[in-house]
């Protein structure tokens, strides 16, 4: 049995489970002094790796958050492996060293106006996508992306999906976990969103729709993160008061996460 439900969450740039409760969470940001945000990726698979570096700006604002220019951010692994990054575009920050690899733990370090803030992140052994296939919905409408894939035995697992179609990332995620004795086949299905909207309005797929399916296995501060994530915003939100794993009073979250990839093409 699962853990905890589902939550589905939108986001600001951009799956939906039939056997879960779906909760929409919307922004509830006022009035207040720039808080940093930190947003930080690492995947077991080739880099560059991205760490982006930006402020908060009152909720009556434009909703576009100013980038930290003069931040210095550097990355350690526990194999005692360290690299400063170099900005590629102001405020963000990218790896030209670093490998993410299973069962690593990495720390995130940046330095802003003479403030350090730090983050640790575990990666997690990978589980691969069994079979990816289309099917009806049990409530009719549109069809559903359905993926089989092994939970991985002896632990307590953590997992988001995310899904992109004709190559836009979808504007809604979910995360969700498993109990370590569930060894079978996790069977997970998902509705297609809507691409652009901040709500979790579904699309209807044509003929040739090409949709990729990203299976993350988390580790657990980042699934609290994204779990509580109070926000209009996905991969790269900037939440009101979220369970961040990052230190010093920062939002965001810093992710060393494994993935695996699946993709399908309407018929």
């Amino acid at each position: 049995m699962r853990k905890y439900r589902t939550i589905l969450f939108t986001t600001i740039l951009g799956l939906i489970s039939l056997t879960s409760c779906q909760k929409v969470i919307h922004l509830d940001l006022s009035s207040s002094v720039p808080q940093l945000v930190i947003q930080g990726n690492i995947y077991d698979q080739a880099g560059p790796f991205e760490v982006v570096v930006s402020k908060t700006v009152d909720f009556d604002a434009l909703n576009i958050y100013p980038p930290v220019t003069d931040a210095t951010v550097s990355i350690s692994d526990d194999a005692g492996n360290t690299e400063e990054l170099s900005q590629a575009t102001d405020g963000t920050y990218i790896t030209s060293t670093t490998q993410g690899i299973p069962g690593r733990t990495y720390t995130l370090t940046v330095n802003v106006d003479g403030k350090t803030y730090t983050a640790s992140s575990t990666m997690k052994e990978a589980t691969n996508i069994d079979s990816i296939y289309f099917k009806d919905s049990p409530f009719g409408g549109s069809k559903l992306v359905a993926l089989n894939f092994k939970n991985l035995p002896g632990t307590e697992n953590y997992y988001r999906v995310i899904h992109f179609l004709n190559g836009i990332q979808a504007t809604s995620f979910n995360v969700f976990s498993e109990n370590a004795s569930q060894t079978d086949t996790i069977s997970y299905s998902f509705r297609p969103t809507d691409l652009t909207s901040t709500t979790t309005t579904t699309t209807e797929l044509v003929k040739g729709d090409v949709i990729d399916v990203w299976l993350e296995c988390l580790d657990k501060g980042v699934f609290n993160y994204f779990r509580t994530a109070n926000s209009e915003g996905g991969q790269n939100a900037s939440p009101a008061n979220p369970i961040s794993n990052i230190s010093n009073g920062a939002l965001g979250y810093f992710n060393a996460c494994s993935v695996r990839k699946g993709q399908i093409i309407y018929p």
